[in-house]
Parts: C-alpha cells; structure tokens; sequence
C-alpha cells in the first residue's frame, strides 16, 4: 500500500484540517438566510424561543402580526419552558431545543438581526465540528492520513452535509454523537478482537454519549441499534477467541445506554402514534410501488457524495443532471468493486492473526443500519426512506468507509497526497455543494415561497384591493407552520409599505374530524365583507363534495385550477 502511517501530526495535517474547515464553513454560511423558512424550522424556533403554538387562535380570522407572535420575540422564558412545551406539544426530545434556545439568547445579546440567520447558523456550528471530528474517526479506523483526509474532504463538501448544516433541525448534532460513539464502538470491537483493552472511562463516556444523542433525535437509537447488532455478529464470529472482559464492559455501556435512554421511553412510545408522525406511514403497497423506498434509499445513498441540479427549472438540465447522477453512482459503484483494500471481503475470511478490519466492521455496521431502515420501511410500514434527511443515522459511517475503501489501496497517490478517483470524488461532491448552496438541489422539503408568488401574481381588479383570508385545514402545529411559513414570507418580501397591497388574513379551519374545517369556513365566510379574494390551502382532507357546497352558498368561484408545490395544494376563489 502506498499510504503512509506517521507516528505523530505534522503541521500540514493541521493546516489541511483548518483549510477543510473554512471551506466547510463557507458553503454552509452561502445564502444561508435566503430559502424560506418551512413548517418543521417554525417548529424550531416556537419550540427554542420557549414558546408555544396554542397561542395562535384557532377557528377564526386573525392578523398576520397575531400568527407570526410565537417566533417575533426575543427569548425571554427559561429553558425549563422549553422543555415543557416541547414535551407536551411536539414529539421530539429536547436537548438540541434547549441549546438552541441558548444560542438565540446569546445571538440577541450580540445584537444579531436576522432571526433565520441565528436559528440556523448553530446547525452551520456543528456541521463545522463534524468535520474535524470526521477526520478524528478516519484516523482512529485507519492510522492513514491518506484515508483521514479524505474522509474529512467528504464531510466538508458532502452535499447531504451541508444540506443538514443549512436546516435549523436537530441533524447535525446527532452527527456529532454518531461520530463520537463510533469511535469508542470500535474500541470496543478491538477490545472483542483482543487489540486492546476497553477501559472504563471509555465505557462511561460510551454511555454519556450515547445518552446525549438519544436526547437529541430519538432516531439516535437506530445507530445503537446498528451498533448492537454488529458488535453481536463480530462475537459470533469470534467466539473462540473472545476476550471476556471485554464483553463483559460492553454489556454494562449497552445496559447503561439502555437506562439513560429509558427517560425518554413514554415520549418516544407516544410519538409512535401521534398525529405528527402519520405522515411517515405509508398505506398498502402493490405493484411497482413496493420499489419505492429502495429507489428512494439510493438516490439518498447518492446525495452523501453527489448532487446536480435536478430542481433547475429547464427541463433538459434536470434530465441531464439525473444522467449526470446516474453516471457518477455507476463509476463509483465500479470503483469500490475493483479496488483491492478487501473492505468487500466478509468477516469469514479473517484469521486470528489478521482479525477484520475497522473498514470491514464499519461495511457491516452501514450494511445492517440499512437493513434496519427497510426492514422498518416494509416491516412496520414506516417509510423511513421517504425523508433523506433520516439517513444521517448511518451517514458518519459511510463516509469513513467509502475513504478507506478508496484509499487503503495500492493506487498511486497525486502531488494533492490522495489518489486520482479521491481527487475526482471530491471535485464531484463540490458540484453538488454547490448545488445545494444555490438551491439547485436540496430545496427546502416545503415551498412557502411558491405559494405566495401565485397570491402575489393575482391583480385585483378592485381598487383598492379586496380583503384576502388564507385559510387551512388544521389538525397539528404542522399546519400552523405551514400558515406561518406563508405569513412569514409575505412579511418579508410583500409588506404593505411596499405593495400597497393590505396583508391577508389567516384562518385555521380545526378538524377534530374531516368534516369540521369545511362548518367552520362557512361560519367565518359568513362573517366576512364582499369582496374576498379567499386562498384554500391544504384542503384535501376535507369532503370535497361539502366543501363544494360551502363555497357554492358563500358565491365562491374559482379564479384558477388547483395547483401544487413542495407541501402546499392551494386555490384561490373569489367571493361575492
């Protein structure tokens, strides 16, 4: 092999981790703040600011400036009230709420403006510390600065990462754990092998880590699981040469991790069934549709390395970009088949005296986490590949596997210190940065901004302009932050001093039942002056032949056919 294994870092490893960083941080502050906020980053910030979405009123017609009241104060509640509300409304755990909550206070303290910027900007941190700590893992696996810079070069222009980077969710914090844990999870599989000894001080700092990451995304437990099962196929596999202490500290981290986790059991229990999370489930599968999640599990496999601009708006780019994708995902398939490192070879094939490598183990933890999520996806009916963004459960792992897999060989290294296929990877993932970056690719999961170019198209032919009430099925804070998003970009790019033009008004049509949003617009148009420009968004969980006769009693026509972006079905009527 051609790498080179140094005993110590010289100062162009540091400087070549610093350049990484800067870069890193570079593509994810670019345009940061300029892709609209959507339903799950108002959830963000309602959640982080300390408070809550029962403060928007429900049923009846309400103000721009009363909608958007949740996310235009300053934190003034504590963290406890965080937790509280996240706990009691939402179905996520509250760790990266609460810090983000301290990082807003501090980003008003140094007097930052642009709340987008500040919400989004500690996602841009961790996803900046995911990249040293990406090469931290790379060493640890393969003692190559070859493998640890390449890998490091995948965190930074990965274009699922910087994806992840530019959302105010709790994505990348998780990345930080996943990091963390496995590299004291590959201690612990040296241990099994009898390379080392695993020491209780890494066995309390396994449990710790472990417990921060399931309290930051639940689907942390995903990775412990990927973990647990690995670790159980390496002992079978070395059962004869087991080292029993170490099996016995694994078992109290795993049993540790357990109670740590437990905390968080009856919310994690209730999220299984809750209203947020229906949209995961997927109904009855037939024909082709059974393909689905595995065409959507590889083109997500594709985006952790490469991304062209298959969201432009012509047509022969899109296509070209996806043959583009296409060609890339073949030549690196190709790749890594015919590279000669052995990370294809199975446990079977080792020996006492040359044990699998950390590389192997790793192919095996990707290969079972991937298992798991189809095995989730068909056996429960969970589609997790329906959202890329669950990938970063086995995300770490398959970037350092991919650097070993490339370069733990006997390929010739460039005056750059990586091989030519590395080089050629990286230049790749940097096209797809940068398609990312200028929302090329990776647009936003909802598209608030479409919705309100169509309102804003509209000309009322009344001078002045006729009222206009937005209004929306409502069953959770989902689609009180899909109106919010609305509200929000209205504020921004359409105010009043601009376009002369009234702002809307908002209305939350709730449905304990399907039917009940339709009575509720009927009483509220009742209500209202003539003319009214009305927009219905998201209405199709309400009977369409009574909402039909809703708008027929009010003298309600349609201005347009229905239309349909990211998230949003909308149609404008007017009303006479």
């Amino acid at each position: 092999m051609n790498h080179v294994q140094p005993r110590g870092r010289s100062p162009a490893t540091w400087i070549g981790l610093l350049l990484w960083m800067l870069v890193g941080t570079g593509l994810r502050l670019w345009g940061l703040a300029d892709k609209p906020l959507w339903t799950d980053e108002f959830a963000t910030l309602v959640f982080s600011l300390g408070h809550s979405f029962q403060t928007v009123p429900l049923d009846q017609v309400i103000s721009l400036d009363t909608l958007l009241a949740p996310v235009q104060q300053p934190p003034s509640t504590s963290a406890s009230q965080v937790v509280t509300n996240l706990l009691s409304e939402s179905n996520h755990p509250p760790l990266y709420f609460v810090l983000t909550h301290l990082w807003l206070r501090l980003w008003n303290a140094l007097g930052g403006q642009s709340i987008v910027l500040g919400v989004r900007s500690l996602s841009v941190l961790f996803g900046v510390l995911a990249i040293p700590a990406t090469y931290g893992l790379a060493w640890m696996a393969s003692r190559s600065q070859r493998v640890a810079q390449f890998a490091t070069g995948l965190m930074t222009l990965s274009p699922f990462a910087v994806y992840l980077s530019q959302e105010a969710r709790h994505y990348t914090l998780p990345i930080l754990w996943i990091l963390a844990s496995l590299a004291l999870w590959l201690q612990a599989v040296r241990s099994l092998q009898g390379q080392r000894r695993f020491t209780i001080p890494e066995v309390a700092l396994w449990i710790s880590i472990n417990t921060l990451g399931i309290a930051t995304h639940y689907f942390f437990t995903l990775t412990l699981l990927a973990e647990a099962i690995a670790l159980l196929v390496v002992a079978i596999a070395w059962r004869s040469s087991l080292q029993k202490s170490a099996l016995w500290r694994i078992l109290a981290a795993m049993v540790g991790t357990a109670a740590g986790g437990a905390v968080w059991l009856p919310w994690l229990l209730g999220a299984h069934d809750s209203e947020l999370t229906r949209w995961i489930y997927q109904g009855d599968r037939s024909g082709l549709g059974w393909l689905d999640p595995l065409g959507q599990a590889i083109a997500g496999w594709i985006t952790m390395l490469y991304l062209l601009p298959i969201q432009a708006a012509s047509t022969a780019v899109v296509v070209g970009s996806a043959l583009g994708l296409a060609g890339l995902a073949i030549w690196t398939v190709w790749l890594l088949g015919s590279s000669r490192s052995g990370l294809g070879q199975g446990l079977g094939t080792a020996t006492p005296e040359h044990p699998p490598s950390s590389g192997q183990v790793l192919v095996l933890l990707v290969a079972i986490a991937v298992l798991i999520f189809l095995g989730i996806t068909y056996g429960l009916g969970m589609d997790l590949t329906s959202a890329f963004r669950y990938s970063f459960v086995y995300f770490p792992a398959v970037l350092v596997a991919i650097a070993i897999w490339v370069e733990q060989s006997d390929r010739p290294v460039t005056r750059w210190g990586l091989s030519r296929p590395a080089l050629i990877i990286l230049m790749a993932a940097l096209l797809g940065s940068l398609t990312v970056v200028t929302n090329l690719g990776y647009q936003k999961t909802h598209r608030p901004d479409r919705v309100v170019e169509a309102m804003y198209a509209q000309t009322p032919a009344q001078t002045p302009a006729p009222e206009t009430l937005v209004a929306i099925a409502h069953r959770t804070h989902g689609q009180t932050g899909r109106l919010m998003a609305i509200a929000w970009d209205i504020q921004q790019r359409y105010p009043v001093s601009k376009t002369g033009r009234p702002a809307p008004q908002f209305l939350l049509a709730h449905q304990q039942q399907p039917i009940d949003a339709a009575h509720r617009l009927d009483a509220v148009l009742s209500d209202r002056p003539r003319p009214l420009e009305l927009w219905l968004i998201n209405m199709q969980t309400v009977p369409p032949r009574r909402l039909e006769a809703v708008l027929a009693d009010q003298a309600c026509l349609p201005m347009q056919d229905a239309a349909s972006v990211d998230g949003y079905r909308y149609q404008p009527f007017e009303c006479r």
